[in-house]
């Protein structure tokens, strides 16, 4: 029997014109993170890494590929913003994610108008549909299999407050199919959006 997959092992290179692991685990949602420096300087960047992490409290977290403003921001303040990356803010999003000096605001620079939170110092985005305000609950560094610290730090933090656009709420029910949501897909510049024909559901079983 012929094995047709391609098979790698990381540490000794993918052998493709463009490495598969970001697309592979993907989409992934868009941890467009908001922050304020100890001087005041207003921050924003999306991650590529993020994602929900437990329901009660909810726990959501990103990681920081090296030591950037995000993360130097969360230390120092313990508190960051989630903003929702939507289709009409792309370009505003992939705008903040130029590698700034960390005197740059990039609310400016993305032409974004940043709105106060109610429980947090760090600002959200006025446009955005939904943020989550969020206190640093960790920031772990991460290590391989060896036990080797990286280059690339986890920070995790307890969502306190959640602003949703009431246009969003179907009878109570957040409405993820027409919000618009945009996702990081791999490869050097994929993305990919939500759409209300990509709607299907599933019930969870009872065990028999």
């Amino acid at each position: 029997m012929t094995d047709d997959s391609h098979f790698y092992e990381p540490a000794k290179g993918h052998g493709l014109p463009h490495d598969p692991f970001n697309a592979i685990v993907g989409p992934r949602p868009i941890g467009w993170i908001s922050s304020r420096a100890a001087d005041g300087v207003l921050n924003l960047a999306p991650y590529s890494f993020f994602n929900a992490f437990n329901y009660t409290p909810p726990i959501v977290g990103f990681c920081s590929l090296g030591r950037k403003d995000s993360l130097r921001n969360v230390e120092q303040s313990g508190e960051f913003v989630w903003n929702l990356a939507t289709r009409p803010l792309a370009e505003a999003m992939n705008l903040s994610s130029a590698p700034a000096p960390a005197d740059v605001d990039e609310f400016a620079l993305a032409g974004l108008t940043p709105a106060a939170s109610r429980i947090v110092q760090a600002p959200r985005v006025a446009h955005s549909p939904v943020s989550f305000e969020c206190r640093c609950s960790q920031i772990v560094r991460l290590k391989d299999a060896a036990g080797a610290e990286l280059g690339a730090w986890l920070v995790l933090g307890e969502v306190v407050g959640v602003h949703i656009d009431r246009a969003l709420l179907r009878d109570g029910v957040y409405d993820t199919a027409n919000a618009g949501h945009i996702l990081r897909g791999g490869g050097p510049a994929d993305y990919f959006e939500v759409l209300p024909e990509s709607l299907f559901r599933m019930t969870r079983p009872p065990y028999p």
